[in-house]
């Protein structure tokens, strides 16, 4: 499938035209009662940083930046934003988005490399991206989805982030909720990690999709032993069952091992590593995160070349519930047979800003109407029921 490109301005009066007058970032932290276990460190809270964009109309557009890991990385990505990001974009007239994008990208190359930063720098700019897209799409009274081109307002989803321990009790959970396909974390321990899967599997039956993300915890040769063991599960995919960075030609000896697709892409930064991604022919599905690079301007034409290449694109997410509201829009918007990450565990951060992902049916969410990502966060008010305890669910 040929995507359309992204849409640009046509006339002076075309609402993806902005003056940015405000830039600003916010930091929320909610307490996690289950940490969340990789194989490279554990999430005891769940932080998130929402950017908020105004342009000299008094149109309001809102994103989100990643910030999972380290810790203490939320607070440093507010102060990019406010010192390094916002005075190269304000006070100044755009096109549009995808203009802001360029010129925070080229402003801040050099930047990278002498702070050794480029990914902090580029979860900022795409933080920044998502709220101005939302920005334009409200001003032009109409879904993130459709000023995209998208037309279809169902939205396939996953339940994600499943600890290894008890994986079950979380599963029949989620299944009781609506979801109908789950993503197991392996990488642990190999004997638990089979033994969880087909726990799960032979819960599920055949008709689920169960797949399993290792987190880069594996090197070639435990990956290569473990494939034969894992492929009777029949796994929709296995997710970085090495480091982003392994060579071409291990991600090719897994590849020819195994009749499991792999996955990657959460970890991938800009469009010439994806495009060598795609070129490699050894991933089945491939996994941008939108508030991790590239926004969508530097997502979209990603996008269109994972769908042309026929390769299954499955947005990877694990934050909160404003870069998931646009997740799902650019999903809606891209097509195809690809599902949207959606954390399992509990996150009032989530369930407060993400109201369609409280009503879950048969594997899916709908999108209404409402113009941009369809949420606007009361801050005040979250704040206020981040300080009580909150019933999450």
């Amino acid at each position: 499938m040929k995507l359309s490109p992204l849409p640009t301005a046509t006339s002076a009066s075309s609402p993806l035209n902005f003056h940015l007058v405000s830039l600003q970032a916010f930091v929320f932290r909610c307490p996690s009662p289950v940490p969340v276990r990789t194989s490279f460190g554990i999430m005891r809270d769940r932080p998130a940083v929402f950017v908020r964009a105004e342009n000299a109309e008094g149109h309001v557009g809102w994103g989100e930046i990643w910030c999972n890991f380290p810790a203490c990385g939320a607070e440093h990505r507010v102060r990019l934003l406010e010192t390094v990001i916002a005075p190269l974009l304000l006070h100044k007239d755009f096109a549009d988005p995808a203009q802001a994008y360029l010129l925070a990208t080229q402003k801040t190359e050099i930047l990278a490399l002498q702070t050794g930063e480029p990914g902090p720098l580029a979860q900022v700019i795409s933080g920044v991206d998502l709220a101005l897209w939302d920005l334009c799409a409200r001003r032009a009274n109409l879904p993130l989805f459709r000023l995209l081109g998208g037309t279809q307002t169902s939205v396939p989803v996953y339940a994600s982030g499943i600890n290894p321990d008890g994986p079950l009790d979380m599963v029949k959970r989620k299944h009781a909720e609506g979801y109908r396909a789950f993503k197991l974390k392996i990488g642990f321990d190999d004997k638990q990690d089979i033994e969880n899967i087909n726990s799960l599997r032979n819960w599920l039956g055949d008709q689920a999709s169960v797949m399993a993300d290792v987190n880069q915890a594996w090197h070639v040769d435990h990956a290569l032993n473990m494939l034969p063991q894992l492929e009777s599960f029949n796994l929709a995919w296995l997710e970085e069952p090495l480091r982003t960075d392994s060579m071409a030609s291990q991600w090719l000896q897994l590849h020819k091992a195994t009749n499991t697709p792999l996955a990657a892409g959460e970890n991938l930064m800009g469009q010439a590593s994806f495009e060598k991604a795609i070129d490699m022919k050894t991933f089945g599905v491939l996994q941008p995160d939108f508030a991790k690079w590239g926004g969508i301007s530097g997502c979209w034409p990603v996008i269109q070349k994972i769908r042309e290449s026929g390769i299954r694109f499955c947005p990877h997410y694990l934050g909160a519930g404003i870069g998931l509201m646009a997740s799902a829009h650019v999903l809606a918007a891209a097509g195809g047979d690809g599902m949207l990450e959606v954390d399992a565990n509990d996150n009032a951060l989530r369930s407060l800003l993400a109201p369609p992902f409280q009503n879950v049916q048969n594997g899916g969410i709908q999108l209404d109407e409402t113009p941009g990502i369809g949420v606007t966060p009361d801050l005040e008010t979250l704040e206020e029921t981040l300080r009580q305890p909150f019933p999450l669910t």
